[in-house]
């Protein structure tokens, strides 16, 4: 048996669940492609052929060309790098310092937790979308100023899961034990409370990293986000929109990029969470 109670076979199954091994191979292929696009794309991704305009699917072009000529399969791969990378920076911010904010919040609450609570509230009081449009529109658009804004919205969310998460933990009896021996604060918050609690914050990473590659994308649709001549999946729909009854694989593509990739990181939660589940 296993110190979670489980026998090795069980142990081994659980380690491999169906959704961690998907997510994980969906990633692992969107990471390779994010990483080295120049390998596998067949074409220089904003290169113009003036010969080859709105050319459907076929062997030269597997996924067709838009309307100046390039082609949207070396286009959707180089957009990996753009996209990816836009959910790692529009959430690293948000789960450090949001986590760290609620730990202290969860762990000495006091006045702090009232004062934490009006912030949470003027936040969530409006839409998040709405918010970070906002705040993009007045600092501008691109890529920098999408991640301030999320930066600026997104850590609260993490802080309230992170306060709820320590402050249950810290009622526990290892907490007190750790006071009576003589812990200080820093080494029972860091060493014992938190990663006790960072199953919640981590499978909630996973599926926010899914809702910033729609959140992107989004905003490079509307001109906020990614700006041309990059590759980007947005900014690829947005390119095809006018074209959609005759060019229907411009948008189409770019469409299944996004929600392939956001199915992985949403079954990577899910694998992360059954594989963090204590044992029933």
């Amino acid at each position: 048996m296993t110190a979670l109670g489980l026998t090795p076979a069980r142990a081994r199954r659980r380690r491999l669940s169906a959704p961690l091994v998907a997510g994980l191979a969906i990633l692992g292929l969107s990471l390779f492609l994010a990483i080295a696009p120049g390998l596998v794309a067949p074409y220089d991704p904003t290169a113009f052929d003036y010969r080859a305009l709105l050319q459907p699917p076929g062997w030269a072009h597997p996924f067709g060309t838009d309307n100046f000529g390039r082609d949207i399969l070396s286009r959707v791969i180089w957009a990996y790098r753009v996209d990816m990378q836009i959910a790692l920076f529009t959430t690293l911010f948000p789960v450090l310092f949001g986590t760290a904010v609620g730990a202290l919040v969860g762990y000495y609450g006091g006045i702090w937790e009232p004062i934490f609570g009006r912030v949470v509230d003027v936040v969530i009081t409006f839409p998040f979308l709405v918010l970070v449009i906002a705040i993009v529109a007045v600092l501008g658009p691109g890529l920098l100023n999408m991640y301030i804004a999320v930066g600026a919205v997104g850590w609260v969310f993490y802080a309230r899961l992170a306060a709820a998460e320590i402050r249950v933990q810290n009622r526990l009896d290892y907490a007190a034990a750790g006071r009576v021996m003589g812990y200080g604060d820093a080494r029972i918050i860091l060493r014992h409370l938190l990663p006790n609690a960072a199953a919640p914050v981590l499978v909630y990473w996973m599926t926010d990293m899914a809702l910033s590659i729609l959140l992107g994308s989004s905003l490079g649709y509307l001109g906020l986000g990614a700006q041309p001549p990059a590759a980007e999946w947005g900014l690829l729909i947005a390119d095809g929109k006018n074209f959609m009854t005759q060019a229907w694989w411009i948008t189409i593509f770019p469409g299944i990029a996004i929600v392939l990739t956001g199915f992985g990181f949403s079954l990577l939660g899910d694998g992360v969470a059954d594989l963090l589940r204590p044992d029933a």
